[in-house]
């Protein structure tokens, strides 16, 4: 019995493929929290843990097929975290019907991008992982900051 459990827990990867893992993962979790940071700091639902858990989950999912060495299913992984992470993002949206509009879109896509960082991530593609999250954040928080600006203008 105890064979089988040490068998079961133990890892056939050697030391570097075990770093390159901790690596993806740690970059995945760290890249998703950049988003998340931002839209906790706008008090939004979802929030640091949230985008950090997407983007590490989503990192898990590239990495169990690369780790067994079957790549092959990987379009079909990558579709279906796209669509799973797609009903994620769709619990964010709200409609406000005293309001006439829609609540949680930026949101539900900065869900969806932080899913696609951690697939990226777990892949190895940590550059372009990070220029994206980049990207999103400064659209998230300059492009929100004059958004909200205008906004603001308009009101009056």
């Amino acid at each position: 019995m105890w064979d089988i459990v040490r068998e079961e827990l133990s890892l056939d990867l050697d030391a570097g493929t075990a770093v390159k893992i901790a690596i993806r993962l740690l970059a995945a979790a760290a890249l998703g929290a950049v988003v998340g940071l931002e839209r906790e700091v706008r008090g939004r639902a979802a929030g640091l843990r949230t985008h950090m858990l997407v983007s590490l989950g989503a990192a898990l999912f590239t990495l169990v097929p690369m780790s067994a060495n079957d790549g092959s299913h990987l379009a079909e992984i990558v579709k279906g975290v796209a669509a799973g992470v797609g009903f994620l993002g769709a619990g964010a949206i709200l409609k406000q019907p005293d309001e006439q509009k829609i609540r949680g879109l930026t949101t539900a896509a900065g869900i969806w991008l932080t899913a696609a960082v951690g697939l990226a991530a777990g892949a190895g593609a940590i550059v372009p992982a990070a220029a994206a999250t980049l990207m999103s954040w400064v659209i998230l928080a300059v492009f929100g900051y004059w958004e909200r600006k205008l906004e603001g203008e308009e009101a009056k």
